[in-house]
């Protein structure tokens, strides 16, 4: 990670440790506690997205999702589910005394009991070996690598699994990882000329990203106009430092973060030929989710003392 995504990470909140769980019940309580959306709001551009590739190349695509945790953004574009059917699934009462190898069995047996929203298939990369198990235990991931590509190179096993990817997803992980990740992955992938598809926090500049792209021959664009609820700010603290860190990067947060909503930007990297038939405005049409029902968060409020944190239902 270079040293700039490591300064803004000091400003956001640290849920490490629910990512290291054998199942996904504390990563849904605590990211679910806070209206995290982002895959729910990120589904509905992936399908269009995979679906003008499909249109493109005759074929389904495999899509790599970078940061898959959990498998949550494969259980959302695969099954008719959404990030909320989720949270509120491993919040019943009855859930909560079940062992992780009970909960296992059953979430794939439910997983399995939904139709298939399309023919994709999905592939995993994550740090953490226990949540990326438990996506490939329960169906959602097909084939998953454990790596840190920040700090490693790519295996020949792991190269292997990434080489199949047509599609490259994440929607949070650049900010953890940067263009020393990507690039691996689109070397090993290049004979399927991947798209790659990030959903972006406003606060990490993706331009070192795009020019990785653009080496590999792959052209950025970005969807100009929209932006992307992740989740609610988790504290004032969290809050109040990225506001700082957004108005240092001389950014906008009005109507955006100091609603007290952390924002992200979609970029999207292909051949140029790709986006010469089907430019990303012409694919993508979005609604945000800035309208949907959230709860109280964190807002940024002038008076005639200054700007105020408040609370806003």
């Amino acid at each position: 990670m270079n040293d700039l995504f490591s300064d803004i990470n000091e400003n956001k909140a640290d849920f490490d440790t629910i990512y290291i769980q054998p199942d996904p019940r504390q990563y849904f309580t605590v990211l679910g506690g806070l209206d995290y959306m982002i895959p729910d709001l990120a589904a509905p551009v992936m399908r269009q997205l995979m679906g003008a590739r499909s249109a493109l190349r005759g074929d389904n695509p495999t899509v790599l999702d970078v940061g898959c945790s959990y498998g949550v953004n494969a259980a959302v574009n695969r099954r008719p589910l959404s990030f909320g059917d989720l949270h509120r699934r491993y919040a019943r009462r009855e859930m909560m005394p079940l062992t992780p190898d009970q909960l296992r069995v059953l979430d794939r047996m439910f997983l399995a009991g939904w139709p298939e929203m399309d023919a994709s298939r999905w592939l995993g990369l994550d740090i953490s070996a226990p949540a990326l198990d438990y996506a490939q235990a329960v169906g959602l991931i097909e084939q998953g690598i454990v790596a840190d590509l920040e700090t490693n190179a790519l295996t020949d096993d792991q190269r292997a699994v990434v080489s199949q990817a047509d599609m490259i997803l994440s929607t949070g992980a650049v900010g953890y990882v940067t263009e020393t990740t990507l690039g691996q992955i689109v070397d090993a992938a290049a004979d399927r000329k991947p798209w790659v598809v990030s959903f972006v926090l406003r606060m990490f500049p993706y331009d070192r990203i795009a020019e990785a792209m653009a080496e590999r021959g792959l052209v950025t664009e970005k969807l100009a106009g929209a932006t992307f609820v992740q989740r609610r700010f988790r504290d004032t603290a969290e809050f109040q430092q990225t506001l700082a860190a957004l108005t240092t990067m001389e950014l906008d947060i009005t109507g955006l973060e100091a609603d007290g909503l952390l924002q992200a930007e979609l970029y999207v990297s292909r051949p140029e030929a790709d986006i010469r038939v089907a430019p990303l405005d012409e694919v993508v049409t979005v609604a945000s989710g800035r309208g949907r029902g959230a709860s109280p968060r964190y807002v940024l409020v002038e008076t005639a003392d200054g700007p105020q944190v408040g609370m806003e239902r």
